[in-house]
Order: structure tokens, then sequence, then C-alpha cells
């Protein structure tokens, strides 16, 4: 039986070209970075480009790129690094309701120490409300942190519009990007986005690197202290290998976005349309017109989330119930609660299916009809 993965939202399998590319450097590069002879300097060399070319995908300047352990750590950067650091300015954060635990654990962190932070609502279709946001915003406002796409259903959010209403303000505007990069088109100063977080192992790069934009003039303050490497923004040995093989992994989304998209797009509804076809009874959780290509979060009406994964996982496909954080855990969604209510049967019955480099048109069809199979035999009981 072929096993086949739709969990890419989780995380994605390594390309072989970003392994051929780190490869070399575990040989050859073994230099710090800080040292100044021949060795750091080759190192120094290698993580200098890499840096333009993560830099260059987004639109902004090398030096505003901050290496980072993936996408946790740069949430945490940019939330606590600029609490602490504009305190004197204010001390009211808005955020939602639905970001990753990575955001909103940081952000009850910071209520213990004094900062009040407003949780915007989110709606059935699964966005904020540009309206909540304007009221939202006070004198004491420094900071703005809403993801560009949700990890769960895939909606994008109102990101343009969001840059927009904060151009004239002045809190600081920080978006998790770790979903939309690598499918969607992120240019930092058109968007007015001050910071951004990346994963690389979402875009099939190595695990263990992403990094933090933080735009030239943003303050922020350190998480951890000892060297002065990233502009002493974060200490500690930068990650070469990991480094060169997040920029083959950023070069080669470059040269394949849109035929990504689309071909993730094409899978999704090939997906759908078997369900569809089998007469299976589901609902798409947020508004399907406002999602990605490679996201979809369905509900199966009277099912539970332990028996359709356990089930799926015994016919060999790998889905998941929504952030990968929660995996092992049998609460409901928080997303889902938020959109549609503690007592709705949609927290505990959906699974969200994420398409990618892992699938072919042949891999999603059998995945489909076994999907299929499993909820006909299921409903049938």
């Amino acid at each position: 039986m072929e096993h086949i993965y739709l969990d890419h939202a989780a995380t994605t399998p390594v390309n072989k070209q970003v392994i051929d590319a780190m490869y070399p450097i575990y040989e050859e590069v073994f230099g710090n970075p800080s040292s100044v002879h021949s060795f750091g300097r080759k190192a120094r060399s290698l993580l200098d480009e890499a840096r333009r070319v993560l830099a260059n995908s987004i639109h902004a300047n090398e030096k505003e790129i901050v290496f980072t352990s993936g996408g946790t750590e740069a949430d945490n950067l940019a939330l606590i690094g600029t609490a602490f650091a504009n305190r004197n300015r204010g001390n009211h954060i808005i955020t939602t309701v639905q970001e990753h635990h990575a955001t909103l654990h940081t952000a009850e962190y910071l209520e213990k120490y004094g900062f009040d932070i407003t949780y915007l609502p989110v709606y059935e279709d699964g966005r904020i409300s540009i309206d909540d946001l304007r009221s939202a915003i006070t004198e004491e406002t420094i900071l703005v942190s809403i993801m560009a796409v949700n990890n769960e259903t895939g909606v994008i959010q109102p990101i343009q519009e969001i840059g927009q209403l904060l151009k004239d303000h002045k809190t600081y505007f920080h978006t998790d990007a770790v979903q939309a990069f690598g499918i969607m088109e992120l240019n930092v100063k058109a968007l007015g986005i001050d910071l951004l977080s990346v994963s690389s192992h979402k875009i099939n790069g190595p695990k263990g690197i992403g990094y933090l934009y933080v735009a030239d003039g943003v303050k922020l303050s350190p998480l951890q202290y000892g060297g002065e490497q990233e502009r002493k923004r974060r200490a500690g040995t930068e990650n070469v290998v990991s480094a060169i093989g997040f920029q083959k992994a950023v070069e080669l989304v470059g040269e394949e976005r849109e035929k990504r998209a689309d071909t993730y797009s094409q899978y999704k509804n090939q997906f759908l349309k078997v369900l569809e076809d089998k007469n299976i009874d589901i609902d798409i959780n947020g508004n399907p017109e406002l999602t990605i290509p490679s996201i979809v979060n369905i509900s199966f009406p009277g099912m539970n989330v332990e028996t359709l994964l356990t089930n799926f996982d015994l016919e060999g496909i790998a889905a998941s119930s929504g952030s990968a954080c929660t995996a092992g855990s049998v609460e409901p969604s928080h997303v889902l609660t938020e959109m549609y209510g503690a007592e709705n049967p949609r927290t505990t019955n959906s699974i969200r299916f994420s398409f990618g480099s892992a699938n072919t048109t042949s891999n999603v069809d059998e995945a489909a009809n076994r999907v299929a199979k499993i909820i006909e035999r299921l409903t049938s009981r």
C-alpha cells in the first residue's frame, strides 16, 4: 500500500536539490562565520549570499534579515523583542484569536508583564474585520501581529489593507508568513510590513532554520545574549549549512512559485471533486475563495477527529486535525472554535488536507478515493 502525504502545511519533504546544495558545506565549510581567518571568511561569504537571496525574495535589504531557528522563534522575537524595546511608547498590542500558538502563547506571556493585548475576532469566512482592527487601535498601540495565512484553514488575511491602515500610525506591523511564503508574492515594502516570520521547512528546505525580517529602524530587543551575531539581534554561531539549504529552497520557490500554486490548486480541486462524485457529505471551513491553493479544511458531519485520523493513517493517508503543534491533542481546534462557536461540531470533526511536492495527480486521486471509502464505511455502521 502506498502511503500518501497530505500534510504539507505541517512540514515538507526536503528537496533533493536542497540536500545536494547542503552536502558540500558539511564537507568543506566548517569555519565560524565570525572568525577573521580564511576558513571563517569563506563561511561568512556563503552566509552573506544566502541572506541576500532571502532578502531579495521579499524585496527587503539583506541587513533586515535575522536568521532564527524557525517560525516559532521568529514570532517570539517579533512580539517580545518589539514589546520590550518600545514600551516607552505604549503597552498595547493587537493580534487575533486564530493565530498560531507561537504568537498566541507569546502574547499571553507578555500579558504577565503588564502589556495590554487585544485579540481580534474572526468570522465564519475565517477572516478578521478591518473595521474591528481600526476600532482597536489606540495611541498606546505599539504592535499589530496578524498572520498572512491561517495554518489550519488556509484563509488569507487582508494583509495589504492592514498595511495601508497602519501606514500613518506609529505601530509596527508583524505578520507570520510561514504558510504564505512560497505560495504568495510578498513585497514587504509595498505591503507596509515591518516584521515578517518565515520558516524553511515549509518550503522544502531543512528544519531548524527560519528568519525574521526586521525593517530598518524598527527597535528590537534580543531574546538571547552572547556574541554580536545578526547585528546584535540574535546571538549564537550561525547555522551556515542550513542557511545554504534555505537559500536553495528559496531559489527554487522563486523559479516555480506560479507553477507550484497552479499544481496544488489542481490537486485540491481534484481531491474535492472525487469526494463530491462519491456523494460524501462535507463542509469546507472558511471561505474557499479566500484560501491559498495548498490547504483545504474539511468538516465531515457525524464524524470525530480521532476516529478519522486513526482510520486515515491505517489506510496510509497522512493528514492533520489542524496545527501540528496540537496534533496529539483531542482538544477542539481553537481556530474553528473562534469561527463557528465552541459547541459547533465542526470544531471536532474537521481535517486539514494540505498538498505539495510529495503529491501527484494519481496519489491525490487515490487518497480521495480512500477517504471516501472510509467515510462510507464509518457512516454505514
